[in-house]
């Protein structure tokens, strides 16, 4: 995929990504946030106890600041379920997401002045080409002729937190696309099944209640 060295949330916050709306909404920050509970699923560093987020360890990590950040912030905080962690303090995970999507240059920080008085910073695109690329691609991993079993994890993961939070990459192929990848999500870790069945339904949860939305 385009952009394939960023993570499952920073792709995810691309992906949501409209220049006409507001990235500042709790749906987006969810969305964010699952991405990065996902990716620290499959890469076995939260696990799941009956139901329960539990770091595999107390040492791990990483390197991505952003991932890091919430497996520390698990780590630290008294045991949640996958559905509470969707949301609690989901907007510490966006905003780090947003700044890295800063750093490395996919998106622009414009300050300016409310009323010409009260300082602010408005974020865009600043690789749009980029960003329209990601949307595609993730539209062909759902409608493509590509079996599953062969889309990897993370992509797969892409396609389905998408298509739950109503991104409109479901295509054609519906529901049945979906579920072939969610069973590939599913394959990737022992708990993996619990872990993508709860984020889908918080982020779902989110995706009936409001329109898409994507612009800081």
């Amino acid at each position: 995929m385009p952009n394939g060295s960023l993570s499952l949330p920073a792709r995810l916050c691309l992906l949501a990504w409209d220049p006409a709306g507001s990235t500042d909404t709790a749906r987006v920050q969810h969305l964010v946030r699952a991405g990065a509970l996902t990716e620290l699923a499959q890469r076995g560093l939260l696990t799941d106890d009956e139901g329960i987020a539990t770091p595999a360890d107390l040492d791990s990590g990483t390197g991505d600041a952003v991932l890091d950040g919430l497996l520390e912030l698990v780590r630290e905080s008294l045991p949640h379920r996958w559905r509470t962690w969707v949301r609690l303090h989901a907007r510490v995970t966006f905003d780090a997401v947003r700044e890295q999507l800063v750093a490395e240059g996919h998106l622009r920080a414009e300050k300016r002045r409310v009323l010409g008085v009260f300082p602010s910073v408005e974020y865009v695109l600043a690789r749009e080409a980029a960003a329209r690329a990601l949307r595609e691609e993730a539209r062909r991993v759902v409608e493509g002729p590509q079996p599953a079993g062969e889309v990897s994890e993370r992509d797969a993961a892409l396609a389905v937190l998408a298509a739950a939070a109503g991104l409109g990459v479901s295509g054609v192929r519906g529901g049945e696309r979906i579920t072939e990848l969610t069973r590939r999500c599913v394959s990737a870790a022992p708990g993996m099944r619990r872990i993508v069945g709860e984020v889908w339904d918080a982020v779902s949860d989110e995706g009936a209640r409001a329109p898409a939305s994507a612009r800081g």
